[in-house]
């Protein structure tokens, strides 16, 4: 059964959670469930990070929180195509669409 499995990570690339988030989103990919990762707070420095390039590269749907990444200077001049700058709306519609969905901050 297909899944929707939304994920919020709100800790940088040096954190042992955004090695775990990686990891869960690959597994879920590769499960052939959908995948939502929303980047908020100092979350938005793993945008610099070649694992967060390569699953969104691969089908994981990656949001960034617009506003993070000007509080936390995170250049967006050369974003990945296939990362979404966004607010806190979408990170509500993720909420709401995804079961399950969990959050490392």
């Amino acid at each position: 059964m297909k899944r929707k499995l939304g994920l919020l990570l709100a800790l940088p690339p040096s954190h042992d959670s955004a090695v775990t988030v990686h990891g869960l989103a690959q597994a879920a990919l590769s499960a052939g469930h959908e995948v939502y990762l929303y980047l908020i707070d100092e979350g938005v420095k793993n945008l610099t990070d070649p694992r967060y390039q390569q699953i969104a590269q691969s089908g994981v749907k990656v949001f960034a929180c617009a506003y993070g990444c000007q509080q936390h200077h995170v250049s967006t001049a050369d974003l990945d195509p296939a990362i979404s700058l966004s607010g806190l709306v979408v990170l509500s519609g993720i909420i709401d669409a995804c079961d399950p969905f969990l959050s490392f901050t």
